[in-house]
């Protein structure tokens, strides 16, 4: 009889512990928070996502929660934990000081606002208010009033939308206005009742069988880098490694067994999955996860694709060609017993977080059902008698942020779809092993070391100030390794600050790659983990670590580091923007100088569309200072394909001008009209139809749909952009280089 297709959801809930160590011993009496995260996706993120499936018995799923998680989580339950933004929310408004105001102002509109803030019409006005009056009208104009509403919106925005036909959360929202210290009071209360529910209802649900409970080392190290920092050479052959090696390999037990005992202690039964930290794994890491007792563990299907020697193509559509390699448990053998793996559909994951969140609910849930009822006919072509599982593993809580009412229509749009499709079938990982355990083997000292990035470590070391960081790790680490007299009984205090410093979180945020508004508190607080151990040591503490490892001024030109969603309306809105590459034109250096009438140009993605922005100079109009035709020429490197000369006319023999280009869209920017071509036989253009989006108003923003380009995931593409008048070519940029784009 065939098989069903089984798929595994497993959601990643995850923290780094945001406690300062420089207030009592770590995890006992009152705690300084350095960030309000955990409050405020506990209160909005945690305890939906199971909610929302226990509606749904048939639909079976894995929840992974991490200890550093579940450790700050209890902190604010009980009431010990305090972060800056709490304290703020609590503060009578005749106490708030001009740093506070200045601090409230900056800061408590942290949040997305298409999705947060302006369904809310308070927050929304004090939002609009200091982002066309600016951050200094607010404090000199806004009244005691003002705070206090925003203080309560701040809080009662991140209340997930599930719980607001609770009576005392449906009065604030329509209250809208008008909030007193009280309010603020009962809404801190109303977050910490949310709170409190969530790790009993997911022991609840575990013990009725919809739901498998799993953990990751204790404060999400990156596993492989504690045993030796030279595994990043594995996949990146020629890394830049830091001055000193890192190999603490003895650590690794330490954060298991820690995950192991809590996850005993909450959830009354031993733990079967780990989710390694960032699903990076390697040959050393295994025997570790086995003695310690787990039964399997997921990674990424690049860390498969590495470990095979095969590359996961994809047709047009985004569907693995190879699926029976991918769609499959696999067993590690090792000398010291066996290990179950499950590697991820890396694009489905990535759908879900960082995609559909722009998509109509219903839309995307049924692209997502769309996708699995096409593997499941390539299963029934191909292998009927075996049975495939799928798994969709990533981070549970931050992409709802950008989801209509925090997912809850595409989950229960998704959730019931599912439902519906006898040819689907949610499971645990275990449930699933249980039924069919691992046949195909991949011998363990063959497994690949790397990560979800790429299949790589480089989103952790290899980047200068990332190296430094963990030279400064290695250091304090050897200082502890000079006191055996304190063990973890004895100097508690020590080892919780050295596990905390062995988080992934800092080396993520440090150099180039990744950046948040708050680098500089995750800088801080890594120095501080470092620092506390010193401390608890009675040793002095080193002069570096009281200044930061970098400068966190805003950068000039960056690459992309992430998708983006931008609405297309010609606004430049910041936050839709804020991951986008950026490549400054009208500055110091380049053909184009201080006199270019386009200053900025920013590029991003998202599985649908290619997204540009050109910021102009103030008072520009397009036909005057700047001329009114845009182009947009890709070119796409060791590609088979007709290509032709740009149709542009008066082009420059030089570099890049002179390639041979496959697509062109040209804007009109006094109609904001657009023509797209692509390249025939014989140097010819042929006209096709194209759906651009454009939108100009303070600046010019482009979306233009894949599905024009008619290439598939995975392909690399140069962009090049030229200024005509009347098909006369006037200039280009970048000034010095193509654009490059990597089809998600």
């Amino acid at each position: 009889m065939p098989h069903p297709l089984y798929i595994a959801f497993i959601w990643h809930q995850h923290q780094p512990l945001y406690k300062s160590p420089g207030n009592s011993g770590a995890f006992s009496g009152e705690k300084r928070y350095r960030l309000p995260w955990v409050r405020l996706h506990g209160t909005k993120d945690y305890l939906d996502l199971v909610l929302i499936l226990e509606k749904y018995p048939k639909l079976h799923q894995t929840v992974n929660l991490v200890p550093s998680l579940i450790l700050q989580l209890e902190d604010y339950i009980a009431g010990n934990a305090f972060d800056p933004y709490l304290e703020a929310s609590l503060t009578p408004t005749e106490k708030l000081d001009r740093n506070l105001r200045e601090f409230i102002i900056q800061h408590f509109f942290d949040a997305n606002h298409h999705t947060l803030i302006d369904p809310h019409p308070r927050y929304a006005e004090l939002y609009n208010q200091r982002q066309e009056e600016g951050s200094s009208w607010c404090l000199e104009n806004w009244q005691p009033q003002d705070y206090s509403d925003l203080l309560a919106w701040h809080n009662l925005a991140w209340i997930d939308p599930l719980f607001w036909d609770d009576p005392e959360i449906a009065t604030w929202l329509q209250q809208d206005r008008g909030f007193s210290l009280s309010d603020r009071q009962r809404i801190y209360s109303k977050q910490r009742e949310i709170l409190r529910r969530i790790i009993p209802q997911h022991r609840k649900m575990q013990a009725a069988g919809q739901l498998e409970v799993t953990t990751t080392p204790y404060t999400h190290p990156i596993m492989p880098l504690l045993a030796d920092t030279n595994s990043g050479r594995v996949a990146v052959a020629n890394m830049t490694l830091p001055e000193t090696r890192f190999q603490w390999a003895e650590d690794i037990p330490r954060h298991l067994r820690k995950a192991w005992d809590l996850y005993i202690d909450r959830f009354g039964r031993e733990p079967r999955g780990l989710w390694p930290s960032e699903q990076s794994v390697s040959p050393a890491v295994l025997p570790y996860i086995i003695k310690q007792g787990f039964q399997w563990i997921c990674s990424d299907e690049a860390v498969l694709g590495w470990t095979l020697q095969h590359f996961f193509h994809r047709d047009g559509a985004g569907n693995v060609i190879e699926p029976e390699l991918l769609y499959r448990p696999y067993r590690l053998n090792t000398p010291t017993g066996d290990l179950a793996i499950v590697f991820r559909d890396h694009r489905l994951s990535d759908l879900i977080g960082f995609t559909y969140g722009s998509m109509p609910p219903k839309q995307a849930a049924s692209d997502l059902v769309g996708h699995l009822e096409t593997i499941h006919k390539m299963q029934r072509d191909r292998d009927p008698e075996k049975p495939w599982l799928v798994t969709i593993a990533l981070d549970g809580e931050n992409c709802w942020e950008f989801y209509q009412q925090d997912g809850k229509p595409f989950l229960e749009a998704l959730y019931q779809s599912l439902s519906n499709e006898p040819h689907l079938q949610l499971v645990t990982v275990s449930e699933f092993l249980d039924k069919f355990p691992a046949t195909a083997t991949i011998p363990g000292e063959k497994l690949h070391s790397g990560s979800w990035v790429d299949g790589s470590f480089t989103t952790w070391i290899g980047d200068p100030v990332k190296n430094r960081a963990w030279d400064y790790l290695k250091a304090a680490r050897e200082v502890m390794a000079k006191h055996p007299e304190a063990t973890e009984e004895v100097n508690p205090a020590a080892w919780e600050a050295l596990y905390a410093a062995e988080g992934s979180d800092w080396f993520w945020w440090f150099g180039e790659g990744h950046s948040s508004n708050q680098d500089a508190i995750f800088d801080q607080l890594f120095r501080e983990h470092l620092c506390g151990i010193y401390q608890a040591l009675n040793e002095p503490v080193p002069a570096y670590l009281r200044q930061p490892l970098e400068s966190h001024a805003i950068r000039g030109d960056c690459r992309p580091q992430g998708f983006i969603h931008p609405v297309i309306n010609g606004k430049a809105d910041e936050q839709d923007w804020d991951k986008a590459g950026r490549i400054e034109i009208g500055g110091a250096r380049g053909t184009m100088h201080n006199s270019s009438m386009i200053q900025r140009l920013w590029y991003g993605v998202d599985h649908l569309n290619f997204y540009l922005r050109l910021d102009l100079k103030t008072g520009v109009q397009p036909g005057k200072e700047l001329p009114p035709e845009l182009n947009l020429l890709w070119f796409y490197p060791h590609q088979t394909m007709h290509n032709s000369p740009m149709p542009i006319a008066e082009v420059p023999d030089i570099a890049p001008l002179n390639y041979l280009y496959h697509h062109h869209l040209q804007i009109n920017l006094l109609s904001q009209s657009v023509q797209f071509q692509e390249a025939g036989e014989h140097y010819q253009w042929h006209y096709r139809t194209s759906r651009a989006q454009v939108g100009l108003d303070n600046c010019l923003e482009l979306a233009i749909p894949w599905a024009d380009l008619q290439i598939p995931p995975d392909y690399s593409l140069e962009l090049v952009v030229v200024l005509s008048d009347e098909g006369c070519y006037q200039n280009f940029l970048p000034e010095n280089n193509l654009i490059a784009i990597a089809v998600p």
